[in-house]
Formats: C-alpha cells, sequence, structure tokens
C-alpha cells in the first residue's frame, strides 16, 4: 500500500480542549479508577455556554470519473489523496477506511462562516480530483454491484472490522461504503429553557427521527433496492449490540451519557507492537475493575470515546451524525443550515421542541436509533404521515428563522428550495434515486 495512507487522525478542532487525541498507541498516565473516570465523563462530555460555534464533518465516497459506480483503484487513490492533503485547507482533511473523503471544519463563529469556509475547501479538492481521474460522490451509499474494500490498514480499523464483525456484515459496510453530514453544534445553556443542554439532547433524538427522514439518500445497494429510504441509518440500528446506541432517553443527559460509556464494551486495547487486542464483552467499567489485560489510564478512555458511535455523540459539543451524505455538489448545506437554525434560534428551537413532542410515544421510551421511530423514518422517510407533519413544521421554522442567523438570501433559497421539492410533497432525495433505479 502507498504511504499516502494513514488511518484517519483527529487534528486539533479547537471545539474543547479534552476532545480525544488518538495518535498515541500506549497509555501514558496513572492508572484511572472508576470513580475518576465517572467524574472525567461528567465534566467532558457537555460543555455548557450559550451557543456560539458551529462546525461539520462532510463525508464524501469517491469514485471513477467514468463510471460512478466504481471505486478509484488503491494505488491511484493514495497518490490522489498525497496531492490533496498539500492543499491549504481551514478544515482538517482525513479519509475514512473505505477511501471516502471527509472535511472536519473548525469551529466557526456564524453559520455563514462555517458553510463559506467549507465551501471554499471543496472547491479547492474538486479542483484536483479530476487530474487523478476520480469524483466525489454525491450520494450517501455506494451503488456499486461489489462491496467496496477496506483502502486503510491501520490498527484502529482492524481492530473495528474485528470487533463490528463479531455482530454480521454491517460494520464492514459502514466502514467502507457510506457518507454522511454531521452537525457540530455547542451543548447549550445549564438551564431548562429552549437552549438548555437537556432541552438540546432531547430535541435532537425526537428532531434527529426527521432529519433522517427528510434527508434519507441511501436506498440503493449492490444495485437493489434494500426497502430503506436511509440504508445507512437502518445498518447502524444493526451494528453493534450497544456501540450505536444512545443512552436511555429517561434521566439526567451528563449522568446518563457517563453510565453509557462506562458500559459499553470496549472496542479495543491499544499496544505498542504488534495488532490491538479486541477483547469480546469487557465493558470499560470492568476494565477498570480488574486492571486487565492492562491498566487504563484517562488516555484509554477518552480513545473509548472516539469508538462509541450514537447518533448523537456528546464530546464537549453536540454531533449529530444521523444525516446521510446529500446530492449536488451543495446539497450539503441545506441540513447544516436547517439544523443549525432548529438548534441555536431561540424561537425556531421552541417551535421544533414543540413540534417534535407528539413523537416521543412512537419512539416507545427506547433508545435511538433502534426504536421504532427511527425505524420508521429510516425505512418510510416523510411517507410516514406523522413525519411528514413534523417535517412541515421544523422546516418552515428553520425557514423562519434563517434571516435571523445571518444566513444569506442563497442560503435561505437552497432550504427554501429543498422543502418545496421534498419536504412539501412528503418526500425525500432517496425517492429520486429509487425512480432512476426503476
Amino acid at each position: 500500500m502507498s504511504g499516502g495512507f494513514r488511518w484517519k487522525q483527529r487534528l486539533p478542532r479547537r471545539w474543547s480542549d479534552d476532545d480525544p487525541v488518538v495518535e498515541r498507541n500506549t497509555p501514558g498516565g496513572p492508572p484511572l479508577t472508576e470513580e475518576e473516570a465517572e467524574d472525567l465523563l461528567l465534566g467532558i462530555c457537555f460543555k455548557t455556554g450559550p451557543p456560539r460555534t458551529v462546525g461539520a464533518e462532510l463525508e464524501w465516497l469517491v469514485h471513477e470519473l467514468r463510471d460512478p459506480r466504481l471505486p478509484v483503484p488503491p494505488r491511484r487513490l493514495a497518490a490522489a489523496i498525497d496531492t490533496v492533503r498539500a492543499l491549504p485547507l481551514v478544515a482538517a482533511l482525513t479519509f475514512e477506511p473505505g477511501g471516502q473523503l471527509e472535511l472536519s471544519s473548525p469551529p466557526a463563529a456564524s453559520l455563514m462562516e462555517c458553510l463559506d469556509s467549507l465551501a471554499a475547501d471543496l472547491r479547492a479538492v474538486r479542483g484536483h480530483s479530476p487530474r487523478s481521474g476520480s469524483a466525489s460522490a454525491a450520494t450517501a451509499w455506494t451503488r456499486g454491484l461489489a462491496p467496496r474494500a477496506r483502502v486503510l490498514h491501520e490498527p484502529r480499523y482492524d481492530a473495528m472490522e474485528l470487533a463490528l464483525g463479531r455482530t454480521g456484515p454491517s460494520g464492514r459496510a459502514m466502514m467502507c461504503e457510506s457518507a454522511s453530514v454531521q452537525v457540530c453544534l455547542d451543548a447549550g445553556v445549564d438551564d431548562d429553557g429552549p437552549l438548555g443542554y437537556r432541552r438540546r439532547w432531547q430535541l435532537a433524538h425526537l428532531l434527529g427521527a426527521v432529519l433522517v427522514a427528510a434527508f434519507a439518500n441511501s436506498p440503493v445497494h449492490g444495485g437493489r433496492r434494500t426497502g430503506w429510504r436511509s440504508t445507512r441509518q437502518a445498518l447502524w440500528t444493526d451494528l453493534d449490540p450497544s456501540r450505536a446506541l444512545a443512552p436511555s432517553p429517561d434521566g439526567e443527559p451528563r449522568a446518563g451519557w457517563a453510565a453509557h460509556v462506562m458500559d459499553t464494551p470496549v472496542m479495543c486495547v491499544r499496544t505498542e507492537q504488534g495488532p490491538w487486542a479486541v477483547p469480546e464483552g469487557l465493558s470499560f467499567r470492568e476494565w477498570l475493575r480488574t486492571g486487565a489485560p492492562r491498566r487504563a489510564d484517562a488516555d484509554d478512555l477518552r480513545y473509548h470515546l472516539t469508538t462509541l458511535f450514537p447518533p448523537v455523540r456528546p464530546r464537549g459539543h453536540l454531533e449529530l451524525r444521523m444525516i446521510d451524505a446529500q446530492p449536488g455538489p451543495d446539497g450539503w448545506m441545506v441540513p447544516l443550515a436547517v439544523t443549525t437554525a432548529l438548534f441555536d434560534d431561540p424561537r425556531a428551537a421552541e417551535a421544533a421542541h414543540q413540534a417534535v413532542l407528539p413523537l416521543a410515544p412512537l419512539a416507545g421510551g427506547g433508545p435511538a436509533p433502534r426504536n421504532a421511530l427511527w425505524r420508521t423514518a429510516a425505512r418510510d422517510g416523510l411517507t410516514d404521515p406523522l413525519l411528514h407533519r413534523t417535517a412541515l413544521t421544523v422546516f418552515e421554522a428553520a425557514l423562519e428563522a434563517l434571516p435571523r442567523t445571518g444566513a444569506t438570501p442563497a442560503v435561505v433559497g437552497a432550504v427554501a428550495a429543498f422543502h418545496e421539492r421534498y419536504v412539501v410533497p412528503g418526500g425525500c432525495p432517496a425517492d429520486e434515486l429509487l425512480e432512476v433505479a426503476s
């Protein structure tokens, strides 16, 4: 494999001084106690304060220019990666196990700053793609006839494929064949109002299903219809018994998340030499209590956090991970604009909160994304009447709020066009892909 490939490193993103760092392979600090681990989790996962910043992580499937169904051969992809890495980008550029390109923005002081910065970086990256005979695909899931092979062969991804493979093929498929738009927003203030972190946590897990439904864009896999409008989201539900789950929706978010982290099995234990250990069924709590296969430290806990993939991941800020990659070169702007408006504009946040409350009974008290609400969203999109009514309300609230956030007329127009094209008739981008596949 060419030296151009290296495993995905999280470069400093300035969201929080406590963001996980994954470069080191071995522990370097004093052993961590169970009580210290819980205190650390309670302190770092929800950084409270007025919402001021927004960010995004954009993933793109890379394919052959001559045939979008074909991946770029590894040697040529490695050369293209080396070229793109040399570009002076604002965002952190990384690559996923299947060769997907990812841009992770730094925290921006406004929605427009985030949109403009990422758009400029994408123009630079795309300007170099045709020279390598490759292009980025405007879809959330590969549509080729054969599964894509993993091109990043590093200890993290070797361990991940082994751990996730114990429950079936969904883990490997998610690693190599999917792409998303992830929205990063501040956790919120420490009160019970529309910008409070408790309200925003609840909103994320109910509105998240609406975002799945409205932006579903992965109905075909292996050249065939899957029966889901978001196959990507459907496979998240099948990924692992606990790793891709949200905590129980009951209770206080900080305490619930801390307990969830402690009780989720460890994906791997890093070692200096050789493949990393991949224990089976060893929770982080049990690791701390037993001290085997070695003592865990605070860096191991931070690393463990990077191996949990719930639809909403608290990392000081909130990382919303449920949105499929969108069609068109600028389709990613719409979910970023809509989500930011519904969370950070107080009037829109209150309207969204009231709109999504009727969805709670459909969730049935179970954690996302395995409850009935999220499954319905991934399978049916906005053809479900309740999700359709809710989407109409929240998109209207977002359209009203976007000018207050400083969004330009062009951004408001893009959201309005998506609203008219998909939301009003009760559709989503997946429906158009299904028409092509017919």
